[in-house]
């Protein structure tokens, strides 16, 4: 005789017919949860405000505040799954981010709840929440579940209002992304002088293929960031998968003699640590000299097994047992590099960057490894990075993008190279242990972006083109201390795109950019096109390069 013993199941939790559920997700770490918690009470009070005196609607928090705690976030998988099993899965239900989340505590949930669902984000550069809905919408995109999104800076503004309306009346919100435009794989642009070169560059990467090697994977929740591996060997870009314990044991054979001559060859050439003396919140020498050692063990690793790409996962596990990734990640991504000996002596790929896959995102891994091969094979300058799409504001009647790595940038996308550089304290609220980051302002200068993204095995691609600015001091000032400081900034109009354009379209918190010469944008962004179809991807060319084409 079976005998069923499963655990009680909680009361349903349901919303009246004038009544929307609320449910509000962040970190996995409880210091950032506690720190970002004020500001996710200003926005709370701001929409219940909105909801009962203009729709007349109340708004329902689904999960209690945990006094104890110091926050009222969901922050585990475990505590979203237990939630969303006690609510009535036609409720419906507003996320409301106002800071950095773990896509993974709800997507799985969410994917399962038939309800309408609005990812609801302050559009702030503080922690912030227009990164964490960028994620989750991505994530479920991925996962094939459909969701609305809205985005305000202050709750009050008409797009919000408009959007509001729109979903409580409908469940949904259509936004207009006719700034994508689909590229049929038969397009004029493979004919093309331009096109006939990435054609040739897509065609060689799915005969001898670029292998992505990651440290592990799935950063901080990112689920829009883990590709399937059909969908990876199916573009010619296969997952070397590495151990980050494999990388601790490789950094700690790099002897002190090798650290101390990595460390004094940068700061040769001008680079500025912001030293202190107390290692819990100050950057130390000793800290970078791990990172040092990091970078010297990738290399080492990328050689061993032949990769075009590698990447370190470092959160959670790393934070823990070492200095941050980022000095390391950002100088290997760089063609002007420590000369970096291998086993036997020889230099690691002198005069090349190593395209890094930070926070081993795959969606920007695909862009970077092929742009780094397409661009390299011209002799052009191959240096890529993602960065978040952090936040952005107008600056004498223009909207300017405030895109923010989370700690490094290769050193020829900073004004001034190596001698522009400063090395912060990553902040101790996220990385225990500390580590320099290599901050700065990223030069003027006309970019290509890029983002992939998969739904079931196959994989889509935006692209399109920007130019960064430098913006005047104290504007620049301004920006960084609204965002983190302590990362490098990069300011930029993309060609076409306005603000509200990449919010409803885009497909990730990050972006992909490669700086190119106004004199090869235009042929190299053809190529770039032709390459990506000739491997097999769906694109989608955003705002004004579609003009190109076709000439």
């Amino acid at each position: 005789m079976l005998h069923l013993n499963l655990p009680t199941e909680q009361p349903m939790l349901r919303a009246g017919s004038h009544e929307v559920l609320l449910v509000t997700n962040a970190d996995l770490r409880e210091s950032a949860n506690v720190q970002c918690w004020p500001v996710q009470e200003k926005f709370e009070t701001k929409l219940r405000q909105v909801l009962t005196e203009q729709f007349g609607i109340a708004l329902r928090r689904a999960h209690p505040v945990k006094a104890e705690r110091g926050h009222g976030f969901i922050s585990g998988q475990r505590e979203g799954s237990d939630l969303f099993a006690s609510i009535d899965p036609e409720a419906p239900v507003i996320v409301l981010l106002t800071a950095w989340q773990y896509s993974h505590h709800l997507a799985a949930s969410l994917v399962r709840h038939r309800g309408p669902v609005l990812l609801l984000a302050n559009f702030d550069g503080t922690w912030p929440g227009l990164v964490g809905m960028l994620c989750m919408a991505g994530t479920l995109t991925s996962l094939g579940r459909s969701c609305s999104r809205l985005w305000s800076e202050n709750f009050d503004d008409a797009l919000f209002l408009r959007g509001l309306r729109a979903w409580l009346d409908t469940g949904h919100i259509e936004h207009d992304t006719s700034y994508l435009h689909t590229i049929p794989h038969g397009h004029a642009v493979l004919a093309s002088p331009a096109g006939a070169i990435g054609r040739q560059v897509g065609e060689y990467v799915l005969r001898h293929k670029d292998i992505i090697g990651l440290f592990d994977t799935l950063c901080m929740g990112m689920i829009n960031g883990v590709f399937p591996q059909a969908a990876l060997c199916e573009i010619g870009l296969p997952l070397e998968a590495l151990s980050q314990s494999a990388l601790l044991a490789e950094m700690a054979e790099v002897p002190q003699s090798l650290r101390e001559a990595c460390l004094a060859w940068y700061e040769a050439r001008g680079m500025r640590f912001d030293y202190g003396t107390d290692p819990a919140t100050q950057l130390v020498r000793a800290q970078v000299l791990e990172q040092c050692a990091m970078l010297i063990a990738l290399a080492r690793f990328g050689q061993r097994f032949g990769l075009s790409a590698v990447g370190v996962q470092y959160q959670q596990g790393l934070a823990r047992s070492c200095a941050a990734s980022d000095f390391a990640e950002g100088a290997i991504g760089s063609s002007e590099r420590f000369p970096i000996p291998d086993s036997d002596g020889t230099i690691i790929r002198p005069g090349k960057a190593i395209s890094c896959i930070n926070e081993v995102d795959m969606g920007s891994a695909i862009p970077q490894t092929m742009l780094w091969r397409l661009l390299d094979s011209l002799g052009l300058p191959a240096e890529t990075t993602l960065h978040d799409v952090r936040w952005g504001s107008e600056f004498n009647g223009t909207f300017y993008w405030d895109l923010e790595i989370s700690g490094a940038v290769p050193f020829e996308h900073l004004k001034g190279g190596i001698a522009g550089a400063v090395g912060y304290r990553q902040p101790s609220m996220y990385f225990p242990r500390g580590g320099a980051t290599i901050t700065g302002q990223c030069k003027a200068g006309r970019f290509v972006w890029a983002r992939a993204h998969y739904v079931g095995t196959q994989v889509f691609m935006h692209i399109g083109t920007g130019h960064a600015v430098e913006l005047p001091p104290a504007e620049f000032e301004r920006r960084r201390r609204a965002t983190t400081y302590e990362w490098p900034l990069m300011n930029v109009v993309l060609d076409g795109v306005g603000r509200d354009d990449l919010m409803a379209g885009h497909q990730s918190n990050h972006i992909t950019v490669a700086y190119v010469d106004e004199a090869q944008l235009r042929d190299v962004t053809r190529a770039f096109v032709a390459q990506a179809l000739t491997q097999n991807i769906t694109v989608f060319v955003a705002g004004e390069p579609i003009e190109w084409l076709a000439a």
